[in-house]
C-alpha cells in the first residue's frame, strides 16, 4: 500500500529523516508541518473530504473531484489551489492527483505548560 504520513515535526526531525534517506534508509512518504495549527490550516474539513475522495483514485479533473464531494466546482478549485501550493496534491496532465492509497496522521498532543 502506498501510504503518506502527515506529521507535525520539528526542523531537526525533518533533517534527521532527510539525512537517513541520503544514507539509503527508507523513510516512506512524509508531509510534515511545523505545528498542528499549520496542519489544520492546510487540511480544513472540506479539504480533508477532498483528499479522502481522491485517495487511491488516480488522476481526475477538478470537475470530477467536485462531483465526488458534492460541492461547487469553483469552491473546490480554491481548495485544490491551496493543496497544490502546500505540495499535498499535484497536477498531472490535465488533471490533479493525490498519489497515495492511504493517509496516516501522526502527531502528539500534550498538556499545556
Amino acid at each position: 500500500m502506498n501510504t503518506v504520513t502527515l506529521s507535525v515535526a520539528s526542523r531537526e526531525e525533518v533533517t534527521r529523516r532527510a539525512l537517513a534517506a541520503f544514507e539509503g534508509k527508507t523513510q516512506g512518504a512524509h508531509h510534515s508541518f511545523a505545528s498542528p495549527d499549520l496542519l489544520w490550516q492546510t487540511f480544513t474539513r472540506k479539504r480533508w473530504d477532498l483528499i479522502q475522495a481522491m485517495t487511491g483514485q488516480g488522476v481526475m479533473s477538478i470537475r470530477e473531484a467536485a462531483r465526488r464531494v458534492g460541492r461547487d466546482m469553483k469552491a473546490v478549485h480554491g481548495d485544490v489551489q491551496a493543496l497544490l501550493a502546500a505540495g499535498v496534491i499535484r497536477k498531472e496532465g490535465r488533471g490533479i492527483v493525490f498519489p497515495f492509497d492511504a493517509v496516516h496522521v501522526d502527531f502528539m498532543l500534550t498538556k499545556a505548560a
